[in-house]
């Protein structure tokens, strides 16, 4: 893991903010919009999109008073170029246990 995905791995650490991603999934959604779906004050639910937008996973534009927040799929690539190298890592250690079968039963 490099430096720079950390604040990634941080906001998914929290299943309040992965709920919240689960939403912006369906719809971008205001603070207000995300604050109905939860019992927490609204500066507490800022407080969470704030670390989303910090590890890149939401994107906030500003309209007017307004703060749109939506999710950037852009933003998941630390986490799916982790998962890729063990997956990599798993394909290559099953492979090698495949040819050592194999080659024990020859």
């Amino acid at each position: 893991m490099t430096p720079h995905s950390q604040p990634t791995f941080r906001a998914l650490a929290d299943p309040t903010r992965r709920d919240i991603l689960k939403m912006l999934t369906a719809q971008e959604m205001t603070i207000a919009d995300v604050s109905a779906h939860f019992d927490m004050t609204r500066a507490a639910v800022k407080k969470h999109l704030t670390v989303l937008s910090d590890g890149g996973l939401i994107t906030v534009e500003t309209r007017g008073r307004t703060r749109i927040n939506r999710i950037n799929p852009a933003g998941f690539a630390p986490v799916l170029d982790w998962l890729d190298f063990f997956d990599h890592f798993w394909d290559d250690r099953l492979a090698a246990l495949k040819n050592a079968i194999e080659k024990d039963t020859k």
